[in-house]
C-alpha cells in the first residue's frame, strides 16, 4: 500500500472527551471517529488493526475445530423470554419493536439464538461435539459509555458456543477453547494473565478471564508470584486465619467517639490499629408475592474488619442473599435505633441475620458502633458479649499480602483489562430452551454447553494501554495496521531516493511483508511524527546522505535512535525480524 492511496488523518491534540490513553491515541492516530455516545466509526487505519485481530482469532478457532457462522444482530424477544433474560438483563439489553408490534432485542450476546439452532439441528449424540462461533457486532446499552472502544455501546465480539453429550466431554471442550485462547493471546504479543473468574449474568460454574496487563486497567487481578494461581477480585478467596480465636482480655466498654463515624476516624481517635475495628453493613432481602409485591423483608447485618471491603459477588452467592440490596435508612433505624455511622451488633431493637467475615469470626477485643450517635463499643468478644453468628463466610476482597489459596506464598495485585472470557455453562440454556439430543439408548438428554468470548474491538484499545509512550502507540507486530513503513526523504528532489524506496517497497511486498510506502511528500519531522503516533513497529528512512554510503536507516518503534543498515541487506533484516 502507498500512503497516497490510503487515508491518513492524524491530530495533534485529542478531543476533550477522550479520557484514557487508548481513546486519546486512537482518536489522534485517525483510527476511530466518534458518531455518538459509545458509538464509533472504525476508520481505515483502525479497521486494519481490527482485521489483524480477527484473522488471528479466526485461524485459531478453526484450528481448534470450531465452525464459523453469523447470527442476526436483531433477535426475536421470544427466545430471550424462554430463558428469562428478556426481563433479567435489565436496561443494558436494548429492546425494540417492529411495525407490527413484535418485540426484538439488539444482541449483546447470542446464547439463546445458538441454542435454538442446536435444538433444531442436533438430534443425535453422533452429531456431538459441536462448536459454533461468529465474529459479529454486539450492542449493550451502557449507562455511561466511556473510554472509547474500551467501554462502548456498539462493539465487535467473537463469541463461540460448544455443545456436548455429557459433562465430561463438555469440560474437555472447555479446555480445548481455553488452550486456543492462550495461543491467540500469545500470537497477539501482549502480556496477559488467564485468571479464575466469576461467571456473572452468563451463568455456569467454570470460568476464566483473559486479562491484558495494564496500569490503567479497570480490573484488579490477584495472583501468586510463586505459582500459577491467578483470579479476578470477584473470585479470589480470602482464606480463614490460622489458629484459634484469642481469649478476651478487655472489658466491654461504651466509649465516646464524637463526630467519628468511620472505622478509620475511630481508630485514629482511640490510638488503635484499624485492624481492631469492625464495620457494619446492613443489607435487606425481599420476599415477593405472585403479583410482585413485597410481603416480607429480612434485614441482614454483615461484619467486616475495618480495613477490609465487602465483595458483593461473594455476598450474592451466600444462602438467602442472592437478591440482596442495601437497606434503607428507615429500615436501619427500625432495627438499630440509629442512623448509619455508629452501627453494631449489640443492643438491637429488632433481630437481624448476622453474617460475619472469616477474619471477624476469630477476632477478640474488637471495636464496633454502639447503635448510638457519637459512641462506639470497645472490647467486644464472641461468646461473652455476643452469641455466635448465623453464618461465617468469605465476604471480602483480598488484599496484597494475603495468603495464596494454593499455599505457595503471599498474594500480589496488578491491574488488567478483560479482553476474553471462557465459561462452562452446563445445561443452563439447554434446559430452559429444551435443547435435547438422543443418546446411545435413544433417550433424550440435555446438551451440555460452553461459551467463549473475545472483545475484538476492545483488544486494540487494551494493547495500546499496555504499549505506548509520549510519542504515541507502539503496536506489537501482529496487530500493527502496517508492519513496516518506508519513509523517503525528499524523494521529489532525489531520483535515487525515489528509486531505492520503490525497489525496497516492491521487494518487501513480494516477500509478503505488510508494508506501506509514504509517498505523500511530507517533511521528515512531520512524517516521522505521524508514524510514531500511529505506532508502526518497523521504519526504514531513505535519504540522499545515507544512500551515498550505500545505507538506509532502520528504527524499531521502541528504539531511541535509528541504525545504519546497508541498502542491500535491509530487506533480509526485516524479513528475518518478522519471520515472514
Amino acid at each position: 500500500m502507498k500512503a497516497s492511496q490510503f487515508f491518513i488523518s492524524t491530530l495533534k491534540e485529542a478531543p476533550a472527551d477522550a479520557e484514557v490513553v487508548s481513546h486519546k491515541l486512537m482518536m489522534r492516530a485517525g483510527m476511530i471517529k466518534k458518531l455518538g455516545a459509545g458509538i464509533y466509526t472504525l476508520m481505515p487505519m483502525g479497521l486494519r488493526v481490527v482485521h489483524k485481530v480477527e484473522a488471528i482469532v479466526r485461524e485459531e478457532m478453526n484450528r481448534a475445530g470450531a465452525v464459523e457462522l453469523s447470527m442476526p444482530v436483531i433477535q426475536p424477544a421470544e427466545l430471550w423470554q424462554e430463558t428469562g433474560r428478556f426481563e433479567k438483563m435489565g436496561p443494558e439489553l436494548l429492546r425494540i419493536a417492529d411495525r407490527h408490534g413484535n418485540d426484538f432485542v439488539v444482541q449483546p450476546t447470542s446464547e439463546e439464538v445458538i441454542t435454538d439452532i442446536a435444538r433444531q439441528e442436533i438430534r443425535s449424540y453422533k452429531q456431538l461435539p459441536k462448536n459454533f462461533y461468529q465474529i459479529q457486532t454486539k450492542f449493550r446499552d451502557e449507562r455511561r459509555p466511556r473510554f472509547g472502544l474500551m467501554r462502548g455501546r456498539e462493539f465487535i465480539m467473537k463469541d463461540a458456543y460448544s455443545f456436548d453429550r455429557d459433562q465430561v466431554s463438555a469440560k474437555a471442550s472447555y479446555q480445548v477453547m481455553a488452550q486456543a485462547y492462550r495461543r491467540i493471546f500469545d500470537r497477539f504479543g501482549l502480556t496477559y494473565r488467564a485468571v479464575a473468574a466469576d461467571s456473572g449474568a452468563i451463568g455456569g460454574d467454570l470460568s476464566e478471564e483473559f486479562q491484558v496487563i495494564a496500569a490503567t486497567g479497570e480490573d484488579a487481578i490477584v495472583y501468586c508470584p510463586n505459582s500459577d494461581y491467578a483470579a479476578n477480585m470477584e473470585k479470589a478467596e480470602a482464606l480463614a486465619p490460622a489458629g484459634p480465636r484469642p481469649a478476651a482480655s478487655q472489658a466491654l466498654t461504651k466509649t465516646p467517639t464524637p463526630g467519628k463515624s468511620t472505622c478509620a476516624d475511630v481508630a485514629e481517635l482511640l490510638g488503635v490499629p484499624l485492624q481492631t475495628t469492625v464495620k457494619s453493613l446492613v443489607l435487606a432481602t425481599d420476599t415477593l408475592n405472585e403479583t410482585g409485591e413485597v410481603i416480607k423483608t429480612q434485614v441482614w447485618l454483615l461484619l467486616l474488619r475495618g480495613d477490609h471491603d465487602m465483595n458483593e459477588v461473594k455476598v450474592g452467592k451466600l444462602p438467602g442473599l442472592s437478591a440482596f440490596r442495601f437497606a434503607t435508612v428507615p429500615e436501619i433505624e427500625a432495627h438499630f435505633g440509629c442512623k448509619p455511622g455508629y452501627l453494631g451488633p449489640l443492643n438491637l431493637l429488632q433481630p437481624v441475620k448476622l453474617v460475619v467475615d472469616r477474619e471477624v469470626a476469630v477476632m477478640a477485643d474488637w471495636i464496633c458502633g454502639a447503635n448510638e450517635a457519637d459512641f462506639h463499643i470497645t472490647g467486644v468478644n464472641w461468646g461473652r458479649d455476643l452469641p455466635e453468628p448465623d453464618m461465617v463466610a468469605d465476604l471480602r476482597n483480598v488484599v496484597a499480602g494475603d495468603a495464596s489459596p494454593d499455599g505457595q506464598g503471599p498474594l500480589a495485585i496488578e491491574r488488567g483489562i478483560e479482553v476474553g472470557h471462557v465459561f462452562y455453562l452446563g445445561t443452563k440454556y439447554s434446559q430452559a430452551m429444551k435443547a435435547t439430543f438422543l443418546d446411545q439408548n435413544g433417550k433424550p438428554q440435555l446438551m451440555e454447553m460452553g461459551c467463549y468470548g473475545i472483545g475484538i474491538t476492545r483488544l486494540p484499545a487494551a494493547a495500546i494501554e499496555q504499549n505506548h509512550d509520549e510519542r504515541g502507540i507502539i503496536w506489537p507486530d501482529a496487530l500493527a495496521p502496517f508492519t513496516v513503513v518506508i519513509c523517503p526523504i525528499n524523494a521529489d528532489r532525489s531520483p535515487e531516493v525515489k528509486a531505492a524506496s520503490e525497489s525496497l517497497y516492491a521487494e518487501l511486498l513480494a516477500a509478503g511483508v505488510d508494508v506501506l510506502l509514504d509517498d505523500r511528500g511530507e517533511r521528515p519531522g512531520a512524517m516521522f511524527a505521524d508514524w510514531e503516533l500511529i505506532g508502526v513497529p518497523h521504519r526504514v528512512n531513505i535519504g540522499d546522505r545515507a544512500l551515498k554510503e550505500g545505507n538506509v536507516e532502520y528504527q524499531h518503534r521502541r528504539d531511541a535512535a535509528a541504525t545504519a543498515v546497508p541498502l542491500a541487506e535491509v530487506a533480509a533484516l526485516l524479513i528475518a525480524k518478522l519471520k515472514v
